[in-house]
């Protein structure tokens, strides 16, 4: 299975439907956003896909969000979601709440931890976890999004791609 993992929208529809376009090109089933998503406009966006959002630090209209989301038939995590995909369990956040960030990657519950708020992509091992923050889709250089592969009794593979 195949997945988009985004963060830091920040409601800016433009750079979202660039993003957009890619995850298209690249074929996910799935997308997961890592929170600061900003506008209903940028959760419309991502109707092509089963899409997961949780809330970062920057979503203070979360009542707006939580029914965008809800007509859009997606799923909203609140702060912090814990899902299964194929047979991958994932944790997704935004990681501005520290000692829930560090005790997801260190739970041991986990192979994939999604993370967002540093607007800087990075995927790193922590023992068996992979922890992966996609970038940003604003206010960084380059805008960038990940794209992982899951398999069932493999470690997930993820990759950075820049927009």
């Amino acid at each position: 299975m195949r997945i988009g993992v985004v963060s830091d929208t920040h409601g800016h529809v433009e750079h979202t439907r660039a993003a957009v376009r890619m995850l298209e090109s690249l074929e996910v089933e799935a997308v997961l956003h890592c929170g600061d998503i900003g506008t209903p406009e940028v959760i419309e966006l991502f109707a092509p896909w089963p899409t997961h959002f949780v809330f970062g630090n920057c979503d203070h209209e979360r009542g707006k969000l939580r029914q965008a989301i809800s007509a859009a038939k997606q799923s909203c995590h609140e702060e912090f979601g814990e899902l299964t995909l194929g047979e991958t369990r994932i944790a997704l956040l935004h990681s501005h709440d520290e000692r829930k960030f560090e005790t997801a990657i260190h739970s041991g519950k986990y192979a994939l931890v999604c993370y967002g708020h540093t607007h800087v992509a990075k995927i790193e091992q922590v023992g068996e976890t992979v922890v992966l923050n996609p970038g940003a889709l604003y206010r960084a250089n380059p805008h960038s999004l990940a794209v992982v592969e899951l398999a069932a009794g493999v470690k997930p593979s993820a990759t950075i791609v820049r927009l």
